[in-house]
């Protein structure tokens, strides 16, 4: 049984106090041939823009993710993901194969060109699937007295569903846009977004969230 009506009780938007998190939308997970490609991905950027264009001009808070890896900390990411890993010269690359996915100093590490980020907006490189672990991200949105995030991009059930549990356990409020969160496959996603909505966040459009963003 779904709490939708208990959440959006418990999790009232109010948007003086929200952001925009925009989770690993990277060249590296977006773009086509890329050894970690999510096509589901570009398929959201759209929604994305549309958001970034009405927390922008309302002057709230924009946050942009990026996973990076560095041979310098051998995390066990790399050793799940071996295409992290620096590729090898002469040597196959792509999924399964050391292919310098994400990692630090490749260009495939930025946010796509479609969602660049502004100069004042926070980039946060995170080392870990959590975006709160390890990084500024948590104190930042308090410096800027953010309460509630509106949480966006890939992969749904692996970065994103990771940051939103790490929000969750320091008290955030959350709104995960359903329209603006991808990854491989559809039934992972529905999954996913059902566990989100039973447990960690309120599950809207991202018409509904520009609904409720309107009147302030």
């Amino acid at each position: 049984m779904h709490r939708d009506e208990t959440f959006r009780r418990a999790l009232p938007l109010v948007p003086a106090r929200t952001a925009l998190l925009v989770v690993d939308m990277q060249r590296a997970f977006v773009e086509a041939g890329q050894a970690l490609e999510v096509p589901a991905a570009r398929n959201v950027v759209p929604r994305i823009q549309e958001l970034l264009a009405i927390f922008r001009e309302k002057g709230l808070p924009v946050v942009f993710t990026e996973f990076t890896y560095s041979p310098a900390a051998p995390l066990l990411v790399g050793e799940l993901h071996p295409e992290h890993r620096p590729a090898v010269p002469g040597a196959p690359t792509g999924f399964g194969f050391p292919s310098s996915s994400c990692l630090l100093g490749e260009d495939n590490l930025r946010v796509v060109s479609e969602l660049a980020p502004r100069a004042d907006e926070l980039v946060v490189s995170k080392h870990y699937y959590d975006g709160f672990n390890g990084t500024v991200l948590d104190g930042a949105l308090r410096a800027r007295g953010v309460t509630t995030l509106a949480v966006t991009g890939t992969m749904t059930d692996i970065c994103v569903l990771a940051t939103v549990i790490g929000g969750f356990n320091r008290e955030y409020r959350l709104v995960v846009v359903e329209d603006a969160v991808a990854t491989l496959w559809p039934e992972i996603q529905r999954a996913t977004l059902d566990i989100i909505r039973r447990a960690y966040a309120r599950v809207l459009s991202a018409k509904e969230l520009a609904d409720e963003l309107a009147g302030w």
